[in-house]
Formats: C-alpha cells, sequence, structure tokens
C-alpha cells in the first residue's frame, strides 16, 4: 500500500476529507496520512480509539511518535491524557489501550536506530514553552536530523519566513491554518517539501500547530531506493 508516497511532492489533508477506516482491532479506527506497507508499515496517521478497546501488546522496530488529541491514551500502566507527546524508540513495545477513548496522531517506523531514550512531555504544561524568534514554542525533540516542536502562531502570522530547505510537516491542533483559499482546520495536515516556500498564515484566532522539519531530506532518498 501507498498513500502519498512519493515525499518530493506536497500532499495535505483537510479535516472534512478525513476517511476514517477500520483497523484489523474491533474499537481502532485511522486515517491514513501517508503510508508504505501494509499493516506493517512506515505510516503517519491520525487513530481513533473508541471507549475500551485496544491493541495486543507489540514491538515498534523503527520507533513510534506520538501526540494525543483528545481523550486518554494508555499504554501498559502509563496513562497520557490529551496534550501529552510520546517518543517509543526503535525495538520498544507496549500495550497501547484507551478507557474513555482518544485520538492519536501517530508516526510508525520513521526514527534513526541510534535513537534510544523514551519521551514523554506534558505540553499543556507551561513550564515546556519557552518564546522564540516572537513566538511561543514548545521542543519536542531535536538531533542532527529533525527538528519537532508545537508553535503558537498569532492570527495572520506567516509560518516560514523563507523556502523549507528539508522540508516541513506540520499538523493544526488548535486554531486554523490558512494556504491560499485552502483552510485548514484543527486536525488538518500538510507535508511540504524541501525547497518550498510556503505561503502559509495562521486563521483569525491564531494556530496551534505540531511542526516537524529537516526528517523529509532523509525519506526522499529512501523512497527513490524503494521505488
Amino acid at each position: 500500500m501507498r498513500i502519498n508516497a512519493d515525499f518530493s511532492r506536497r500532499a495535505s489533508l483537510a479535516p472534512e476529507d478525513h476517511g476514517w477506516v477500520k483497523s484489523p482491532q474491533n474499537g481502532v479506527e485511522r486515517v491514513m496520512l501517508d503510508r508504505i506497507g501494509e499493516e506493517k508499515a512506515r505510516a503517519t496517521s491520525l487513530v481513533r480509539y473508541a471507549p475500551n478497546s485496544y491493541f495486543p501488546h507489540h514491538l515498534h522496530p523503527g520507533g513510534e511518535e506520538i501526540l494525543v488529541l483528545s481523550g486518554t491514551f494508555s499504554a501498559d500502566d502509563t496513562h497520557y491524557p490529551a496534550g501529552w507527546y510520546v517518543r517509543n524508540p526503535p525495538a520498544s513495545g507496549h500495550r497501547p489501550y484507551s478507557d474513555e477513548g482518544a485520538v492519536i496522531f501517530v508516526k510508525l517506523r520513521q526514527m534513526s536506530p541510534d535513537e534510544t531514550q523514551h519521551v514523554a512531555i506534558d505540553t499543556h504544561d507551561s513550564a515546556n514553552w519557552q518564546r522564540q524568534h516572537n513566538r511561543d514554542v514548545c521542543p519536542l525533540f531535536s538531533d542532527d536530523v529533525e527538528q519537532v516542536s508545537l508553535q503558537r502562531i498569532e492570527a495572520g502570522e506567516l509560518l516560514f519566513n523563507e523556502p523549507i530547505l528539508n522540508g516541513a510537516e506540520l499538523l493544526a491542533i488548535a486554531g486554523e491554518l490558512v494556504d491560499d483559499d485552502r483552510v485548514y482546520q484543527r486536525w488538518g495536515w500538510l507535508r511540504l517539501p524541501a525547497g518550498e516556500y510556503a505561503q502559509i498564515t495562521a486563521g483569525r484566532e491564531g494556530a496551534t500547530i505540531y511542526l516537524k522539519t529537516g526528517h523529509l531530506s532523509q525519506v526522499v532518498g529512501l523512497e527513490i531506493n524503494e521505488a
């Protein structure tokens, strides 16, 4: 299966276009944003857990990155309410579930094999935010390849002031993003290729976004090798 698998091209999905499809596990649905592979895939998805749904214990050979968007997501004996960001390194495993129901943003098999640390950050804790370049930023992860953060953008502000060197991926967490005549409200997703100069602004009430940069330069090379 290949969905938005050409990482040299722009991809996007507005919330009104979300198509929730059943997973192999009862009570768990997902919106496939990009994907290379079948059930064991390099994938970016929105995943929705109905109350009292779960996945059996399993491993993540290429790691797993999660942002909890609503409800409470649980793994083994740890509970992550909306706003928590989690990175489970390659070769880690867990039994994910939700008692009350949850929606999470998930990226699978996209980490460096050198990454070994588990990360868990409460983005609702004001202590995790800082002021950077006239913008409030919550740093989530950074290494030599990728940088991940939440950012609060003021109304009408341009997200990028210059071409995006190594590409970017963003998810609207709150508010809305405006890209020419297209509006992306909460949970709208965009992936921008390297070198693009994107005229994306925050809407009338501003926006909070998940932003990942740097990672797409690695994926374009991988895509060519797999083709």
